[in-house]
């Protein structure tokens, strides 16, 4: 009973998967299915009608050459009928060759069409994708596997759908033929091909597993070839010699997906040549028996064209078939990998009743109670028992060695991730009971690994506020109040210079330095009550990064601003310091009471000065 359910259970979900491809193709152009079954339909019948004709034409001159063997008159070509058959023949075949040409065109234009659906859909996705799921390697091996398949597979699904079809119209319509005079060919051939069938599904199901099971191997693959040849990390690749290594690797991984897949191609290729030498010794004997026929008179030559042909034709077809239904199957297993990424669950979600938007342009209220958090798939908690409140208007700055927490603090409470534990309130009300489209805009945030745009200066810089209509006013504005002014205006095109040579021959590649002015710039540009920057000034000098953060300071206009820096004199003037150590909050204060209690903050910013001192010292000496 439990083996019937489960045959079951694999006949619905392979249906489910089936019949997702078609709707893909259907949301991507409805019409595109119409011309597929017309060409099914054609490419089905015209062989079959061109083999009919084609016996028709033979036997008819077969006859009138025994007639004028034996006296009769030479007919007129004209009038005999055989122009005509001549004529549809052509056509038949005229016909064929079009549809095939009209097969390819579609094929092609719907193949890009839903690999743009596709991507989209990943696209969408992504959007609403929590982040912890980027944090687990099964997520990685979903969205790898919806990549490199789902784009494609649709299509061929689709297109090997209707060679099904019209490989079908084609076996039914030939075995009608054999039925009068070949009866035993078609049982013949049906035992023959039916162990083959099964061979083949299994094959494809075993192939289907490995390749998703293995995707890591290709996932690695992909990283050591795309690292051999990344322009980010070229110059460490060439000065150390690691091309090599990434070579080694890429071999390594290579074999050791690989030796499986081989295997499974030999012993599915072994089982298939043994049926494959049953079904040409199946067709050896109707060959015999039907030349046996031609030689008693029984068959004409016109019928031996047709017989042999549709042997011939029905051991391809049957072939065909076997193959095409494979792939079939095939294709719906990796269209699974598509539907498990759309599937993905997220659980930074909108509520289902939420809170009245925050108030905008006022100061607020951000209060941590009892926050903990550990990431998805670890036991180690990289927060733990947070307590903390932000005032409206307060200028925060977040201290620590690396690894404290303080980037993890400012996901949770921009809610890129939730709190294993406990709460984050802003003006009082859990952040989880706002929308996300409400709770977002509120932060204007630069992260340290900010990212870097193939767009336009400008453009970057409007990124801080996309939602908004493009201002080269603004744009400058935000640049100034970035001090990335001076460099922009000794670029070609100025804010429209388009920025890195991924695209653009005439691109510009700016130094980390002007970067990171140009992602400061981009808060700059936004309208959020809430300003963070999360480190993105580490490869600006210090009295570079001391000017940004009084610019910032000065623009704020009464906002709450948070930094993190592990420069501390950046933090002397702030209204609240918060130490953290080892996931906990170690320390809070004003720079003057940090350093009257001689704890964890006034051993960093001492031991930090010194070195400052030392380095000052040793420079003056040099001159």
């Amino acid at each position: 009973m439990s083996k019937i359910k489960s045959i079951f259970k694999g006949i619905s979900a392979f249906l489910y998967r089936f019949f997702y491809s078609f709707r893909l193709v259907f949301i991507t152009n409805p019409f595109i299915l119409f011309i597929m079954i017309f060409i099914a339909v054609i490419q089905g019948a015209v062989p079959v009608i061109s083999s009919l004709i084609s016996q028709s034409l033979i036997n008819s001159l077969q006859n009138i050459a025994i007639d004028v063997s034996q006296g009769a008159e030479i007919p007129n070509v004209y009038d005999s009928g055989l122009l005509k058959l001549t004529i549809f023949m052509f056509l038949f075949q005229i016909l064929n060759r079009l549809t095939t040409r009209l097969s390819n065109y579609t094929s092609r234009i719907t193949g890009e069409q839903v690999v743009k659906t596709v991507k989209l859909k990943i696209m969408e996705k992504s959007k609403e994708i929590d982040l912890s799921s980027y944090d687990t390697p099964e997520f990685y091996e979903k969205l790898e596997n919806a990549n490199r398949e789902a784009g494609t597979r649709p299509v061929t699904i689709l297109n090997n759908t209707f060679t099904v079809i019209s490989t079908l119209i084609s076996m039914i319509s030939y075995l009608t033929i054999l039925a009068s005079a070949l009866p035993f060919a078609a049982l013949a051939i049906a035992v023959v091909t039916v162990p083959s069938a099964i061979i083949n599904f299994i094959y494809r199901r075993k192939n289907a597993e490995y390749v998703r099971n293995k995707s890591k191997y290709r996932r690695e693959m992909n990283y050591y070839a795309e690292r051999a040849v990344n322009r980010d990390v070229a110059k460490e690749v060439r000065i150390f010699g690691l091309a090599d290594t990434f070579i080694k690797s890429f071999k390594a991984s290579f074999l050791r997906y690989f030796n499986g897949l081989k295997k499974l191609i030999i012993h599915e290729n072994i089982w298939q040549s043994i049926f494959l030498i049953c079904s040409s010794a199946v067709n050896f004997a109707c060959y015999v028996y039907i030349i046996g026929n031609v030689l008693t008179g029984s068959f004409l030559i016109g019928d031996f064209t047709l017989y042999t042909s549709a042997l011939t034709t029905l051991a391809n077809e049957i072939n065909t078939l076997i193959n095409t239904s494979a792939t079939i199957y095939e294709g719906t297993l990796f269209i699974d990998n598509l539907i498990a990424f759309l599937n993905e669950e997220s659980h930074i979600t909108n509520p289902k009743l939420p809170c009245p938007s925050p108030r905008r342009n006022v100061g607020h209220r951000i209060e941590f109670r009892d926050v903990s958090f550990k990431y998805p798939g670890s036991d180690v908690y990289v927060l733990k028992h947070i307590n903390l409140v932000f005032e409206p208007g307060e200028n925060i700055t977040l201290v620590g060695l690396n690894g404290a927490g303080k980037t993890t603090l400012i996901k949770l409470m921009t809610r890129l991730y939730d709190p294993t534990e406990g709460c984050i309130l802003l003006d009082d009300i859990d952040i989880r009971q706002y929308s996300l489209d409400d709770l977002y805009p509120m932060y204007g945030i630069i992260f340290q690994d900010f990212g870097k745009y193939a767009y336009s200066v400008g453009e970057n810089i409007h990124f801080g506020d996309v939602k908004s209509e493009y201002s080269e006013e603004m744009a400058y504005a935000a640049a100034k109040c970035a001090d990335a002014t001076d460099f922009i205006e000794k670029l070609p095109e100025k804010l429209n210079t388009p920025l890195t040579r991924a695209f653009e021959k005439d691109g510009t590649d700016l130094s980390g330095g002007q970067w990171q002015k140009v992602a400061i710039a981009r808060s700059f540009y936004g309208k959020s009550d809430i300003l963070i920057l999360d480190e993105p000034t580490a490869a600006l000098d210090p009295m570079a990064e001391n000017e940004i953060y009084n610019q910032f300071t000065q623009l704020s206009g009464g906002k709450t601003t948070i930094f993190v820096s592990h420069r501390l004199s950046s933090a002397v003037s702030s209204d609240k310091i918060v130490v953290l150590e080892n996931g906990g909050v170690a320390e809070q204060g004003t720079h003057k009471e940090l350093m009257a209690l001689k704890g964890k903050y006034y051993l960093l910013f001492t031991t930090q000065a010194k070195k400052y001192e030392d380095g000052q010292i040793l420079q003056n000496k040099s001159l």
